[in-house]
């Protein structure tokens, strides 16, 4: 299909499903159990992703669309016969969902200690939608940027979505937001995630950084926004309405000498190949905002080394910066999507000895679980035992940064929590400190 000059904002979600006309290539049973699904986990799309990046010649294996549309294997098959019986029978919606919430609560909704760990308080009171888990850097959920242009199958954030009471975690109060930073001169970086911030109009994003431009905030040095915007719907930055305010914005921050850093996601390279991506790309760029990507490794969709090293070749040839490789975090439909650590780091070494320094930016594979990022560095026979070598990227407590530790090699295992100490240590040292909280935390009273 030729693409439109100036299209308009076109989303699918569960109750025009059906709408899609090329889903009629699938089977009914396979459509059946991907409503059913979709009343479980989040199901978002738009015109852009299903006319421009699926090919819909090769499904159900595109990877673009098991990016984006529910597939059959993401729920236990009892709880997904259990929920397509349910849609089959033509069940009350409170019925179904009474079932759907059942099987969400069994998902782990929010991994890495996010509700228990890294919400701050100001004045005694808890800030919901604001975290503050490592000094420097302060995330923040804005109430309007609860939403995408699409929802990834794999989103680790999928319990932003289906609307489950105590789930959500947004700030509706920008003063309280930035009185938060105004005491709290440690932090550098502020981080605007979601959702995707740049589903809100560009002045609802201006109300939020434009006051952190101000000598108030001189602390303030760099100001991130985590979106997936450019993969899909480039548009934002090109052809609708406030696209041109966007990017004033964004030159507004650099002027201000503050470095502003689009933190883009790209989960395949086929996000990277259309006309409109590229001419968003080059206007980002023109702001003096750099774009720097990052994405996690998920089977199905971009568990290739070969993948991965033509996503960053073509990232560094438009001018953006690999960053991360993370590793598919332990919520949602895990089990579908997870790849063992040792696959992983292979991988990931596969990949990188395939590209230029220039894109050797990059790093990986990358855990964001409860204690910090934590990368696998590789693995290693030492004193006759297997052994993974890891290392803190990010960490709980700033000393922890860039030790070194070592697991036992476990083939299958996945995810932090699975691993244990090499060597026949009881513990790893940073679980010795579990239970307490970093200084700049206790701070926050």
């Amino acid at each position: 299909m030729k693409p439109q000059l100036n299209p308009r904002y076109q989303s699918y979600v569960l109750s025009c499903m059906d709408d899609i006309p090329q889903l009629g290539r699938l089977s009914e049973a396979r459509r059946l159990a991907m409503r059913a699904l979709a009343h479980v986990l989040p199901f978002r799309t738009n015109s852009y992703v299903i006319d421009e990046l699926i090919d819909w010649n090769n499904i159900p294996d595109d990877p673009i669309f098991r990016l984006t549309f529910p597939q059959p294997e993401m729920l236990e098959p009892a709880d997904l016969a259990r929920v397509s019986s349910l849609v089959r029978a033509g069940a009350a919606a409170q019925h179904i969902r009474a079932i759907a919430d059942r099987i969400r609560l069994t998902l782990n909704p929010h991994p890495a200690g996010q509700l228990e760990h890294n919400v701050p308080r100001l004045d005694g009171t808890p800030l919901p939608g604001v975290q503050h888990k490592y000094k420097e850097t302060v995330l923040f959920f804005p109430r309007r940027g609860q939403t995408c242009h699409a929802y990834c199958t794999y989103c680790f954030r999928w319990a932003q979505f289906v609307g489950m009471e105590g789930l959500k975690f947004a700030q509706r109060e920008t003063e309280t937001f930035h009185k938060y930073l105004r005491r709290h001169t440690e932090v550098t970086d502020v981080l605007f995630t979601g959702g995707d911030p740049l589903v809100m109009r560009a002045w609802h994003l201006r109300a939020y950084i434009e006051p952190l431009l101000g000598p108030k905030y001189e602390h303030i040095r760099h100001i991130r926004i985590g979106s997936k915007a450019l993969a899909f719907w480039p548009y934002k930055f090109v052809t609708d309405p406030d696209a041109d305010t966007l990017l004033r914005l964004f030159e507004c921050v650099v002027a201000s000498g503050r470095h502003l850093a689009l933190m883009a996601h790209f989960t395949h390279p086929r996000e990277l190949d259309t006309p409109i991506v590229r001419r968003a790309i080059e206007r980002i760029r023109s702001t003096g905002a750099v774009i720097r990507t990052q994405a996690p490794l998920v089977r199905h969709i971009n568990d290739s080394a070969n993948t991965w090293a033509e996503m960053w070749r073509k990232q560094v040839q438009l001018g953006l910066v690999p960053y991360y490789m993370f590793v598919e975090r332990d919520t949602g439909p895990k089990n579908y999507f997870e790849v063992p650590l040792a696959d992983a780091h292979d991988i990931f070494r596969r990949a990188f000895r395939q590209v230029s320094g220039l894109a050797r930016t990059v790093r990986g594979p990358s855990m964001s679980a409860t204690p910090g990022k934590v990368v696998v560095l590789g693995t290693q026979e030492v004193k006759g035992e297997k052994v993974f070598i890891l290392s803190f990227l990010r960490g709980r407590h700033r000393e922890w940064v860039g030790r070194p530790f070592f697991a036992r090699f476990d083939p299958h295992a996945t995810w932090l929590d699975q691993l244990k100490p090499a060597f026949g240590e009881r513990q790893f040292f940073f679980e010795e400190h579990a239970d307490q909280e970093p200084p700049h935390v206790a701070a926050c009273e």
